[in-house]
Formats: C-alpha cells, structure tokens, sequence
C-alpha cells in the first residue's frame, strides 16, 4: 500500500536510462513508457525493451502512434540527418531533428499512465545544457507542464494526485550524466542515442547526438562502451 510508483519515459537512449536508474536509487517502483511514433531510428525501441528488462521495471508499455503523418522533422520524414555540425552550429537554432510538440505528447500519455497506477510522479530525461536546442527540453516548458497537469486530471481536481515531473538531469553536463549513471551503474553499451544509426544498430558517430555523447565521455574521462561494443572505440 505504501508503494511509489513513478511513470519512466523511457527512449533507451543514455539520458532516459539514467533517469530510470536514477528514480529506481530512490526508491521507486518503475513504470517504463516508450514509443514507437514514426522514428526513423527503431533501435532505440529494441535499446528499450533490454533496459527496461535488465533494470527491473515493474511493466513496459511502448506506445504506437504516427508522427510521419504531420512530418516537420528529420526523425519522422525523408530530411536527411544533419551530420558533422560544429558545437558553433550546434549552440544556436532549433535544428531539423526537433519534433513538433514530442515532448508535450509522451507527458500526456505518462500524465494518462500515472493517474490510472496511482503516481504523483514523472520522470523524463531532459537536458537544458549539453542539448540540440529543442524548446521541449528547458526547465521552464517542465514547470508550465506540471502546472497544467495538475489542472487537467480527476485525481489532480479532487486533491488525491499533486503530480510531480521530475527531470533531474535538467542541469547537468553530458559528462556529469555520464558520471552519474557509473554511479549508479548504468550499463551504456544497451543504449542507443544516434539519430541514423545502421541497421545493426551501430551509431552513425556524425549527428549532433552522437557528438554530443562523445563529448560527455570524453569530459567524463571515460570510454563509451557502446562504441567498444561496436569497435568503433
């Protein structure tokens, strides 16, 4: 009866994974939440299904909708995957492979989730530092969306849910990411970040998010394992 339960959005990349280890250290029982939106990089949902399995979840629901369908984005239509941008390219804009509006649906559907289990609490794995510059990953779009979702539910109205979004690697470097999830022993080699990787899930190493990751291993004075993995380290 005394359970906490907490909704875990979950993409299988390096940010979401230690967020769910991060809530596990706390003491949560973890509800994982993925999609399957039209992405061109699916390995992210088989990155997903291991982590959510070696980590211990309580359940794994993945999501089925179409993104493709409205398009915007280099994720979800035939744009091509901006490669080898310079961090001076990369620190202004909103690039190509933002998703319209993405973050703001995955925590509809984990506000949906939480109030059916019972949970007051959301963990997402935005990063308002070392990031592409999309609007749905600042500290600010969080504390607007935890404001409305505690206006828009039954649980919220009649008092039994004060819902909390907790994003707690908002202000944190890749690298300090990555130090965090050594800590707590995150596994990286299971996770996918690359926006293009091959078929065999090997990461491209040129988009923005695979140099972002890079980069945090390298600050951390680590080797990307999942780079060791593929023998690209």
């Amino acid at each position: 009866m005394n359970e906490r339960r907490a909704v875990v959005l979950l993409s299988g990349g390096l940010d979401s994974t230690t967020v769910l280890a991060i809530a596990k250290s706390q003491g949560f029982v973890c509800n994982a939440l993925s999609f399957r939106y039209g992405q061109r990089h699916k390995v992210e949902l088989d990155r997903a299904r291991e982590v959510a399995e070696r980590m211990g979840v309580a359940r794994h629901v993945i999501v089925d909708f179409d993104l493709r369908q409205f398009g915007g984005s280099a994720l979800t239509s035939d744009i091509e995957v901006p490669k080898e941008r310079s961090a001076a390219d990369m620190s202004h804009g909103i690039p190509i492979t933002y998703v319209p509006a993405r973050n703001t649906i995955f925590l509809s559907f984990g506000l949906a989730w939480a109030e059916t289990l019972g949970s007051s609490d959301i963990f997402i794995g935005v990063n308002a530092l070392d990031y592409s510059g999309y609007p749905d990953c600042r500290p600010e779009y969080i504390e607007a969306y935890e404001r409305m979702a505690n206006l828009a539910t039954k649980a919220g109205v009649e008092g039994t849910q004060k819902l909390k979004i907790h994003s707690p690697l908002v202000h944190m470097t890749k690298a300090q990411i990555v130090q965090k999830g050594r800590e707590l022993g995150v596994d990286y080699s299971i996770t996918s970040s690359c926006y293009d990787p091959a078929p065999d899930g090997a990461p491209c190493g040129k988009c923005d998010s695979c140099v972002l990751r890079a980069k945090g291993f390298a600050e951390a004075g680590v080797a990307d394992p999942l780079l060791v993995k593929f023998g690209s380290a």
